[in-house]
């Protein structure tokens, strides 16, 4: 039997279009998927639609499909990130050897990564934990991957992860080695972080707009800016929602509106507070997701204040809302990318802030020419907000995005995540905050102590009350 230069366990979409992705580009393969409830015929099925390729062999028996991957063995799991991804190692691991690579291609949170790739290292197995971006068609066609792990696993399997990856402008893979432990994850889980909130404006965005246009005069303004600096996927993906009708309704009017999450936002959330970073827009844009699910109690909330009518306001020049937007997500680009620097600092991880902004430059969901600018503008220095182009653009937009908040409030439109943005830049920009108060009335009920504008920092105060 001819063995196969690598394997993909889990064929499900991501897996299945994976293993296409390895197909196309040459490799010899062999799939493997659980035959129980639905996932029976799969790879039967897997087999059958891609008669094509003679390089491809299927399996749904563990051993065998070890069996069938040259020496040393390297192969990557697709399946729900949890307490499948240890289940199918655990039962790997009988039919694994020395020297052989797992990768994990799924949603895994950092620190089961982290676990993993100790408990594999003591069994001399090199685990390599890999953030994927793309969705189905990224996956298929090319996606942004985040590996991270043992360097040497990395260094048996990067020519196939590289020659999967999308390119970005100059050419280059959307792939890199990010480092040790669950730093690959992590990165991965920002990513989804700053792609909440990305979608979060967007659709806030299109809330506001639509009480003085319509769908179809929204998506023009959406197509124009494509032509802009404000490009990107999701921006292009949401033209085409907006201009996608069954029959003669659009399909956005009949769509439920409560968004449904599968946990990666709020691990960035939680791990912000953990490191004491204000990534504001993420946790905005997991709230508003949260909300959103108590569809029952808006509606029964909303049916006792019917008699608070909008005010009839004009649309907003079209100006203010692309500043607005720009606004928003230069803020949180920079929160992002100032999460991943906390991190690396706090993990010794050494992450390269342009080397992943490049990486996010094509192939994943929040690929954008913002993303192309972040890439060149993090080669020199780590923090967005610093750079001089950044404050300009902010500081003279405060006009726009202020009316397109006051528009909010007066037509009752709720956009939490610009409110967000421009509340997170004047509290980062105005010298005296309101913390004095927190410090007194913590030290008056807690003896926590504070500090003096007129003494040393180093020294720490009580008082009597």
């Amino acid at each position: 039997m001819n063995k196969s230069e690598f394997g993909v366990l889990g064929i499900g979409v991501m897996g299945k279009s994976i293993a296409v992705n390895c197909l196309e580009k040459g490799y010899s393969l062999s799939v493997y998927n659980r035959e129980e409830g639905e996932e029976k015929e799969v790879v039967n099925k897997f087999l059958a639609n891609n008669t094509k390729y003679k390089n491809l062999q299927g399996y749904n028996n563990l051993k065998q499909f070890s069996n069938s991957l040259n020496k040393p063995r390297r192969l990557l799991i697709m399946v729900n990130a949890g307490a499948a991804v240890d289940s199918v190692i655990d039962s790997l691991l009988s039919f694994l050897e020395p020297g052989d690579v797992i990768i994990d291609g799924g949603n895994s949170h950092y620190l089961d990564t982290k676990r993993r790739n100790k408990y594999l290292k003591e069994k001399q197995i090199d685990f390599i934990g890999a953030g994927i971006s793309g969705g189905e068609e990224g996956a298929r066609l090319g996606p942004s991957i985040m590996p991270s792990g043992s360097l040497e696993g990395y260094l048996k399997v990067s020519s196939i992860l590289e020659s999967l990856a999308a390119l970005d402008i100059n050419g280059l893979p959307c792939c890199t080695y990010l480092g040790e432990e669950g730093s690959g994850h992590f990165v991965k889980m920002v990513h989804n972080g700053i792609e909440y909130a990305e979608m979060q404006l967007l659709a806030e965005l299109v809330f506001a707009m639509r009480i003085s246009m319509t769908y179809n005069d929204i998506a023009l303004v959406f197509k124009s800016w494509q032509e802009t600096e404000d490009s990107s996927y999701l921006l292009e993906i949401t033209t085409k929602i907006l201009e996608h009708k069954e029959g003669d309704i659009h399909l956005l009017d009949v769509i439920l509106d409560k968004a449904g999450n599968k946990g990666t936002g709020s691990w960035s959330t939680i791990e912000a507070l953990q490191l004491g970073i204000p990534n504001t827009m993420m946790s905005q844009a997991v709230f508003a997701r949260y909300i959103s699910a108590f569809k029952k109690t808006r509606t029964a909330l909303s049916n006792k204040i019917k008699s608070n009518k909008k005010h009839d306001v004009s649309s907003l020049k079209l100006k203010s809302y692309q500043k607005s937007y720009r606004f928003a997500r230069l803020i949180n680009h920079h929160q992002g990318f100032d999460l991943l620097l906390k991190a690396s600092k706090e993990y010794n991880w050494e992450l390269k802030l342009s080397e992943i902004a490049r990486i996010w430059t094509n192939g994943c969901i929040i690929k954008s020419d913002l993303m192309i600018a972040c890439s060149s503008e993090l080669k020199e220095g780590n923090s967005l907000i610093n750079k001089p182009e950044f404050i300009e653009y902010l500081s003279c937009s405060e006009p726009e995005i202020i009316e397109f908040i006051q528009y909010g409030v007066s037509t009752r439109t709720p956009i939490p995540c610009f409110y967000s943005a421009y509340n997170y830049w004047i509290s980062m920009t105005t010298e005296k905050l309101s913390a004095n108060i927190i410090q007194a009335q913590r030290d008056y009920f807690g003896s926590h102590k504070y500090q003096r504008v007129d003494k040393p920092n180093e020294h720490y105060f009580h008082t009597e009350w």
